[in-house]
């Protein structure tokens, strides 16, 4: 504190400024679109909130909502919503030039004290004291250079400078000036205060204090109801700085008001300050000061003089920010789409691996109904790279449940879903890397002619390189036999897998388990058959000796085969009530993104709802089951867990290793010879045991036998 006389000149910490970058986005936009080469001053509005920090000050802030929202009227101002109290609004005024010439040429003495003279006008008139916003009151100057997408600006916070300056007869913290009495009630009626919406965002207020120690908050114009014999009267206001020993920037032209308005002479303050939204007196302060009025105030003969430019780093010279690579859209629509996934890791999820999301690669087999709903919760949740196959067209009956396709993809015999989708993705948000392939799946149970067999090799072959260049994979495809060639083809090389299947009124969704050479994985072709005699101890268990989770053919007894010939229409369609696939296609997704934070990944164990094996559970995502089964009719869903079998035709070690010996001649075989893969598994022995299997029922009960055998 600079010493004067007898007492200290009152200091205060100046306001700090900070633009968030939707506002030169707003702007941009409107120079571009509306402002043109007109520069007349632009109303906007500032924001800014009590200290929350002990050792972070606030700033006064500017967000794309500070700009009119509809500037056809020439009284166009910012359409603000009161009564948040992170948001206490302030005027503003901003003067954008047309180049840098004229930016540098203002004249920003006239200007400060032009807005000054506001501030001034105001306190003598008396709108200070309905609307006390207004004493915060600042200026903004700007050039935007949207070529090179640059913003030079400069804030003034025009502050009326008394003469001679305000004396600090005390300034500690608040918590040292009141009674512990005193203090809980001045607290308690803050808190109120700063909990009404209507007034939650006034800066400026009076605290008095009763000969009982009850405290009572009041708007300034109830400055003679605080007035009585034996109160104790505060001015306070929202103090945005945290520094111990000064005030914040308000406070000067609070005591100008004070000194003008009501010719106080001495005053006491109370700068108040938050810690977690709640009331903090060991962070505000308190503070008496002596004040002079200024010869000439109370004939109003002239406007103060004023100061308030806000340094650059303790320099008065304007500030330079370059938006070039946030300012373009793409750039700005991916910072926008981030928000919500950054802000969980605040608070909610701090464990959030957005990096892994981001970077991921995810397949999905089949671009209709689940295919979309997934694509797009994929992206909701930060993931860039999508690849969609399909070798269908889109229909006239598509768009309705398939939410990436409109009419326009359906005209002249429909485009390629793939395609389609890739093209939707990208309006969507262009950032997104999307791919679309337009593909048929081989599938077991429909034969192919010799002159065929080459170019459903090569569909074969493609799709495994799909696989193998993509960390997940979605199954989501219309027809079970569509999900065999993937479900080995990830079994094979331990791809996580997931299947989204739906029924009229269920669904299904489920993660596979590793395949059963998971602990091998990595090793050449030739290595692996050395160890296929041993290979069945292993099929079975996960690398920590677990049993293996099963995929989605493992609970069959019967190969995949032809599924859609000589079939009715309706049998022919996915007929589904149109509520299935969005809840399927969301489950699905968040199932991935429990997998990717999983410690054990695709070797995590299964968990079902309400199970107490303290797993996963305790992850901040919850649990990470196996199964999914959902039913409309009762709006239910359950949780399962299915292991694998090693007479799965897709994903036993069998199965596996005969692909791996003979490679596409084996898949061939599959799809020309449907009962192959049940000859090769064993499923047809079971078959034939079980069909000859015959239960003999004693129909004699002999008397006291109250025991039953199940079956």
């Amino acid at each position: 504190m600079a010493k004067e006389g007898s007492g200290f000149i009152l200091q205060f910490a100046p306001f700090q400024s900070s633009v968030d970058e939707g506002f030169w986005h707003r702007l941009s936009s409107l120079k571009l679109n509306k402002f043109g080469i007109d520069d007349s001053p632009i109303p906007i509005s500032g924001f800014y909130a009590p200290c929350s920090h002990p050792q972070v000050s606030n700033h006064l802030t500017l967000l794309d909502e500070s700009l009119p929202s509809d500037l056809n009227e020439e009284s166009a101002v910012p359409a603000i919503i009161r009564g948040n109290r992170n948001r206490c609004a302030v005027p503003g005024i901003l003067y954008n030039s047309n180049t840098m010439e004229s930016f540098h040429a203002l004249d920003k003495q006239g200007l400060l004290k032009e807005e000054a003279k506001k501030i001034w006008e105001d306190i003598q008139s008396g709108k200070a004291v309905e609307d006390c916003a207004v004493l915060s009151r600042f200026l903004l100057i700007s050039f935007a250079d949207l070529k090179n997408w640059s913003f030079h600006y400069w804030f003034a916070f025009p502050a009326l400078a008394l003469d001679p300056p305000a004396t600090l007869v005390d300034l500690r913290p608040a918590s040292e000036w009141f009674t512990l009495q005193e203090a809980e009630s001045v607290s308690a009626e803050c808190n109120k205060w700063r909990n009404s919406s209507e007034t939650a965002d006034v800066p400026f207020f009076l605290v008095s204090i009763g000969s009982d120690s009850c405290a009572a908050v009041r708007l300034l114009k109830d400055l003679e109801a605080c007035q009585l014999d034996g109160q104790k009267l505060l001015f306070a206001f929202y103090d945005p700085c945290h520094l111990p020993n000064n005030p914040g920037w308000p406070l000067r032209n609070f005591l100008a008001l004070i000194s003008a308005r009501w010719n106080l002479k001495t005053v006491r303050f109370l700068c108040y300050r938050e810690n977690r939204g709640f009331s903090d007196l060991s962070l505000s302060l308190v503070g008496e000061a002596l004040i002079t009025v200024p010869q000439g105030w109370r004939e109003h003969q002239s406007v103060p003089n004023a100061v308030g430019w806000e340094l650059n780093k303790g320099r008065k010279i304007p500030r330079c920010i370059n938006l070039a690579k946030s300012m373009d859209p793409t750039r700005l629509a991916i910072s926008a789409a981030d928000l919500n996934l950054k802000l969980m890791r605040w608070r909610a999820l701090p464990s959030l691996n957005l990096d892994i999301l981001f970077s991921i690669k995810c397949l999905l087999l089949g671009a209709g109904t689940l295919g979309c709903q997934v694509a797009r919760m994929l992206m909701a949740w930060g993931v860039r790279k999508i690849t969609l196959l399909d070798n269908g067209r889109v229909a006239m009956s598509n768009p309705l449940r398939q939410s990436l396709y409109t009419l326009d993809d359906c005209l002249n015999g429909g485009d390629f879903k793939a395609t389609a989708a890739v093209r939707s993705l990208q309006r969507i948000f262009p950032a997104v890397e999307a791919e679309g392939v337009v593909m048929a799946i081989p599938m077991p149970g429909h034969p192919v002619s010799s002159q065929e067999e080459k170019s459903v090799l090569e569909d074969c072959r493609r799709l495994g390189d799909l696989i193998d260049s993509h960390d997940i994979v979605f199954l989501l495809t219309d027809t079970r036999e569509s999900r065999w060639l993937p479900t080995l083809l990830c079994a094979n090389s331990n791809k996580i897998t997931i299947t989204s299947a739906l029924g009229f009124d269920s669904f299904l969704v489920m993660r596979h388990g590793p395949g059963p050479f998971n602990s091998t994985h990595g090793l050449t072709a030739e290595m692996t058959n050395s160890l296929s005699a041993g290979v069945d101890n292993l099929a079975l268990t996960n690398t920590d000796g677990g049993h293996r989770l099963g995929c989605y053919f493992c609970n069959d007894v019967v190969a995949p085969t032809d599924s859609t010939s000589n079939r009715t229409l309706d049998q022919q369609c996915t007929v589904t009530r149109p509520g299935l696939a969005p809840i399927a296609s969301a489950l699905a997704v968040e199932l991935l993104v429990g997998i990717l934070h999983h410690p054990h990944g695709i070797f995590a164990e299964a968990e079902i709802a309400n199970s107490n094996n303290g797993g996963s559970s305790e992850l901040p995502l919850g649990i990470l089951p196996h199964q999914i089964r959902g039913s409309l009719p009762h709006f239910q869903q359950m949780t399962l867990v299915g292991h694998s079998s090693n007479s799965c035709t897709a994903c036993c070690s069998t199965v596996v290793s005969e692909y791996r010996k003979r490679g596409m001649q084996f898949i061939l075989q599959t799809i020309n010879h449907p009962t192959y893969l049940e000859d090769l598994t064993g499923l047809t022995e079971l078959m034939r045991s079980a069909n000859s299997f015959q239960l003999d029922w004693d129909d004699e009960i002999e008397d006291g036998d109250d025991e039953c055998t199940q079956l």
